[in-house]
């Protein structure tokens, strides 16, 4: 077997390339961003400068987490041959591509970006879509409604030349990655912990941890409900009710989880945590209502900043760091270096929260703090699992 770190390596599973090309784009999109923001830094996106950054935090960031699990899983699931080799590496360019296109193609013809963008998107879910609809697997069915979601809002940012529905739109498509969170999120997270628990002899707590079927359609429900209002630019009062009831769903979900039984397992409480930041960022966008402190809250977006630096990078980070071990057939043991990273992802989330909310006096000191959180939680983790993700699988099996 050979043992040598090869780039043909990352293109034999799913996770390994899109495990290692998100966290380095993490690590460079943020302060891009901020570069243009603070410092006046000029670069040529496809889309106005805000609609980049958050076509980018979803699309440029989620979307390939999703495609390296989800790809890798659906095969499992489904026992069909997994897509890698020149397959996989020609996904890889149009996720490529899409960020070369968005990031530098302000000039270029508007159908170039987004043919790229939609046809990434487009191309995960029809590759879910061929493998669980001929097996009949209807539980996966979730999360081909979300990714359609997620597809046709997308489009739509694209298609719709008002930016106030631009925006709406890429809020609509956060809402919707919250779905397959909690999709994704709701079959790994109460599973994990329960295997885990069981193993340390904890079989009694494990019994506790309840996952009912139908709270996770009711969830989906709110979830999918409330895109389409905000897709829409329906009224607040409409979006709030919903948010509420999203937020609750989520809520009573994750507590069923029992996630304090995990407190000794980095791996699992980093799931756990969170995914609590989604019904932390439909709540506060319940308190978004017209009125001095809804108006603060609502102008500056302090539920997507919940939800996406939260919910998102969180669960990214710690879904990467151990499907990573898991599917290189390494022991179950976190690094010690990434609780480093954990910490960083969700004290960053705190101070961007916080810096909306106005609670930071320098906004700008706010926003270059949580930053740097971000793209250092993503290079601590790319140092030691750039080397997991270009070598072979340990025990010598296929991965």
């Amino acid at each position: 077997m050979e043992h040598r770190m090869t780039p043909a390596r990352w293109f034999q599973y799913p996770f390994r390339i899109f495990f290692l090309s998100l966290a380095a784009w993490s690590i460079l999109v943020i302060p891009l961003w901020l570069g243009n923001q603070l410092a006046g830094w000029k670069f040529s996106p496809a889309l106005m400068p805000l609609l980049w950054h958050e076509h980018e935090m979803i699309f440029g960031l989620l979307m390939p987490a999703v495609a390296g699990f989800l790809l890798t899983a659906v095969c499992v699931w489904t026992k069909t041959e997994r897509l890698h080799g020149a397959s996989l590496f020609g996904l890889w360019l149009v996720w490529f591509g899409g960020r070369a296109a968005i990031t530098f193609g302000g000039d270029w013809p508007r159908w170039i970006p987004m043919a790229l963008n939609l046809a990434f998107t487009g191309l995960i879910f029809w590759d879910v879509a061929r493998r669980v609809l001929p097996k009949k697997q209807w539980r996966q069915v979730p999360i081909l409604i979300v990714l359609l979601a997620l597809l046709l809002t997308q489009a739509a940012v694209f298609l719709v030349p008002d930016v106030r529905y631009q925006l709406a739109t890429l809020h609509a498509a956060l809402v919707a990655t919250c779905g397959i969170m909690m999709v994704i999120g709701g079959r790994i997270t109460p599973a994990f912990s329960g295997n885990w628990l069981r193993k340390e002899g904890r079989a009694d707590e494990a019994s506790r941890i309840d996952n009912p079927n139908w709270l996770q359609h009711l969830t989906l429900a709110f979830i999918i409900a409330l895109t389409a209002l905000i897709a829409t630019r329906a009224p607040q009062s409409a979006i709030a009710v919903v948010a509420g009831l999203a937020a609750v769903g989520c809520l009573v979900r994750i507590l069923l989880w029992r996630g304090w039984y995990t407190l000794q397992e980095p791996m699992l409480w980093i799931l756990h945590l969170s995914l609590l930041w989604i019904p932390l960022g439909f709540a506060l966008m319940v308190l978004a209502q017209p009125g001095p402190w809804g108006e603060a809250l609502w102008g500056n977006n302090v539920w997507s900043h919940a939800l996406g630096v939260g919910a998102m990078g969180g669960l990214i980070i710690g879904v990467m760091t151990r499907v990573s071990l898991g599917h290189t057939g390494r022991p179950l043991v976190l690094p010690k270096s990434q609780l480093a990273a954990y910490a960083l992802i969700h004290a960053g989330a705190v101070i961007r929260v916080l810096t909306a909310m106005k609670w930071i006096g320098d906004r700008q000191v706010g926003l270059i703090l949580s930053g740097v959180c971000w793209s250092l939680a993503f290079l601590i983790f790319l140092i030691p699992y750039t080397p997991i993700l270009s070598l072979p699988r340990v025990d010598g099996k296929p991965g």
